[in-house]
């Protein structure tokens, strides 16, 4: 399970450096892609293919079940972070997510997200006041 907020900065090559307590998970291979609300989705391989069978097992005539599968497969970028922890996040994911050098990488259950941290600081500034609202249609029955 992924928790918490990490801070770390793209370099000059596009990649970043794995958060050092999400490494372990993630050192089998990584899938990163288009994610909701601008981010971009890390998954450890094994959930990615998760993922993917629940979408190949839905129709092929469910218009939403192919758009989505369109744009989360073939945004998706896999590859093994080398040594340091490193992974290259390409171009058109930077773009998409509007990644610039100072991010913000969070835990986030069974997967990772990245954002950049101005576009996270707004998103946490306008969600925050909701989130205690949120808490019973999200977790019936309250915590």
């Amino acid at each position: 399970m992924f928790l918490g907020t990490h801070t770390p900065r793209l370099d000059d090559k596009g990649r970043l450096i794995l958060p050092a307590k999400f490494r372990d998970e993630l050192a089998g291979g990584v899938v990163i892609t288009k994610g909701q609300d601008r981010c971009l989705y890390a998954f450890p391989m094994p959930e990615f293919q998760r993922i993917a069978e629940q979408l190949r097992a839905q129709p092929m005539t469910n218009k939403a079940a192919r758009a989505y599968s369109r744009v989360f497969f073939a945004s998706a970028h896999d590859e093994v972070p080398d040594k340091q922890g490193r992974v290259t996040i390409p171009a058109h994911l930077r773009d998409y997510a509007a990644l610039d050098r100072d991010l913000v990488v969070i835990g986030a259950s069974t997967r990772v997200e990245i954002w950049d941290k101005a576009a996270w600081e707004t998103y946490l500034a306008e969600s925050e006041d909701g989130f205690a609202d949120i808490e019973e249609g999200v977790l019936p029955g309250g915590l």
